[in-house]
């Protein structure tokens, strides 16, 4: 897709400012660190090809369906979820539920449960297809985020594109359809702004680091990786937090963290975070209240 000369650049619509040279940002209570929780639940179509798979082919001839990557996903969906949900509810946490629209009609039940245990919603699609895929993506902006609102009797005011994906008119087309942050721009550790044509818009940290898909999906990490390098970001970012405060986020999938092997190392991860003094357990539309506060 060739980008409209009059459509903003990315560094044009985030433009450049050094976390140590802008206006202070804070968090309630003097807290160091704002620590938010992001479970994705998603919409895989058994007679597509999956979005990431776990098995390859074999004789590395591609099979519809198939059936074998479908099934590890419908695993998180049936079984991991339930424990990912048992690990928080068990320490009083609320996440934010990244999720397809479709997801509602798909796995109710799964929404119901975040829904009685007082989670944000945040769009993440229709069903988990890239944003440069998708034929008409106000659209589907519109047709997710009226899923949820039909669901919850709440508009989500968040966003996570699948795969973090954007074309060049994503971010304007969010912010018309009223969504008011996103979680795709990873480039800080604070909430920025994202200008737009289309009204307001900022970018809340989000993570490609303490991400499951990344660690155990692609880079196929030990089974306490989430630990391990969970412990060691949120130490270094409880230390630059005494005098600028950070934002951490932790985003796990079903069928990856809520694997039996993994799960223990999520809640250990928790309790390790939940040890500390000013810290700031909240939701990604928390974060953005905050932020919107003060500016």
């Amino acid at each position: 897709m060739t980008q409209d000369k009059s459509t903003p650049s990315a560094r044009e619509r985030v433009p450049y400012e050094a976390i140590v040279h802008r206006r202070p940002f804070k968090l309630p209570g003097n807290a160091r660190v704002a620590v938010w929780t992001i479970v994705n639940l998603e919409n895989w179509l058994p007679q597509n090809a999956m979005p990431r798979t776990v098995l390859p082919p074999p004789m590395g001839q591609p099979l519809l369906p198939d059936v074998p990557n479908w099934c590890w996903h419908e695993y998180g969906m049936r079984v991991g979820y339930w424990r990912i949900l048992q690990t928080l509810k068990e320490r009083r946490l609320k996440a934010t539920l990244a999720l397809n629209g479709s997801v509602c009609s798909e796995y109710p039940a799964a929404c119901e449960a975040a829904l009685k245990e007082g989670w944000e919603f945040m769009g993440h699609g229709l069903v988990q297809k890239p944003m440069h895929r998708v034929e008409d993506q106000a659209a589907e902006i519109r047709q997710t985020m009226e899923a949820i609102r039909q669901f919850t009797g709440k508009a989500p005011r968040g966003w996570e594109s699948p795969g973090l994906t954007e074309t060049a008119e994503t971010a304007d087309l969010l912010a018309a359809a009223g969504i008011e942050y996103v979680a795709d721009w990873v480039l800080d550790d604070q909430p920025v702004p994202i200008c737009t044509s289309s009204g307001n818009l900022v970018s809340v940290p989000y993570t490609v680091e303490i991400n499951d898909v990344v660690m155990s999906a692609i880079q196929q990490q030990p089974s306490d990786e989430i630990l391990r390098r969970g412990r060691d970001q949120f130490d270094q970012l409880y230390k630059e937090g005494a005098t600028i405060p950070r934002v951490m986020a932790i985003s796990v999938h079903p069928y990856l963290t809520g694997a039996p092997h993994r799960i223990r190392y999520l809640a250990e991860l928790y309790d390790y975070i939940r040890g500390h003094d000013d810290v700031l357990m909240c939701t990604g539309e928390e974060i953005l209240d905050i932020y919107k506060s003060q500016s």
